[in-house]
């Protein structure tokens, strides 16, 4: 059986789309409306942190997850070493690197900086629907975590 390659223009195309995805998340979750990032799944789409025994299934689902963050939270997230790979014309994987920064407590004002609470990497799959590209499973691996600092 043959593999299934798209054009390198339309091959081009789709990873930065998928790209966009994975830069667009850690913008809503830090800087816009957190709920907002289950716009960016299928409807049907998984969020998954298996040491962490978290399991999200479903846009209205992952709206309230991450929605569902602290008021008082302030994140900045850091994700790099983005690789996409796109294995039909409708479908493709991608890895991602993160560092989370993040504290609860935050009322405005500027904080010394401290180490990430979180570093690891995202093990994405993306689908092609109706013409645009959604994340349809996002599984977050972490090699070092610990627990969100309170600002007192």
């Amino acid at each position: 059986m043959e593999t299934q390659r798209p054009d390198p223009v339309e091959r081009m195309l789709a990873e930065r789309a998928c790209e966009r995805i994975v830069v667009e998340l850690v913008h809503r979750l830090d800087l816009g409306e957190p709920s907002a990032v289950a716009e960016l799944f299928t409807p049907d789409g998984v969020w998954e942190w298996p040491d962490g025994d978290r399991l999200v299934v479903g846009r209205e689902a992952l709206a309230r997850y991450f929605g569902g963050r602290p008021a008082d939270r302030l994140s900045r997230r850091l994700v790099t070493n983005v690789r996409v790979d796109v294995l039909t014309p409708d479908t493709a994987e991608a890895t991602s690197y993160l560092t989370t920064f993040r504290v609860d407590g935050h009322r405005g004002e500027l904080l010394p900086a401290g180490p990430p609470v979180q570093v690891g990497h995202y093990q994405d799959a993306f689908e092609r629907r109706d013409g645009g590209w959604l994340l349809a499973r996002r599984t977050l691996h972490l090699a070092f975590g610990g627990a969100t600092p309170r600002v007192s």
